[in-house]
């Protein structure tokens, strides 16, 4: 299905940018850590965890059941990345970049989730 590719396309690519600029210190994302009361270690494990989304994202191109879990992996984390702004008394609009970026993976994930059911039945 085209729209699964290209969502796992745009999203793969965005979440290498953000796993990578996380993961090497690029100063827009410490700063987004301090601002969300976050240690710097967990940037470090955010990045590792976005990467992980973004190796399943693209292996999913060829392997359904892969998209399946990178789009729930990826809709995961950017739950949670929601929570932590609201955590902290963010204002909403802080919260729109990750709550539509889940729903895109949420997109990724149900348009291929029966791979993932038959995986596993």
């Amino acid at each position: 299905m085209i729209i699964t590719i290209v969502l796992q396309v745009v999203l793969g690519v965005l979440f290498t940018g953000l796993g990578f600029s996380k993961i090497t210190g690029v100063k827009m994302q410490v700063d987004e850590f301090d601002r969300l009361k976050l240690p710097q270690w967990f940037r470090i494990v955010t990045g590792i965890v976005q990467l992980i989304g973004t190796i399943a994202l693209v292996v999913g191109i060829w392997l359904p059941e892969w998209a399946a879990f990178g789009g729930l992996w990826i809709a995961v984390t950017m739950f949670f990345a929601a929570v932590a702004h609201i955590r902290v008394k963010h204002p909403v609009r802080d919260t729109i970049p990750a709550s539509v970026l889940m729903i895109l993976a949420l997109i990724v994930f149900f348009l291929n989730s029966s791979a993932l059911i038959k995986l596993f039945s």
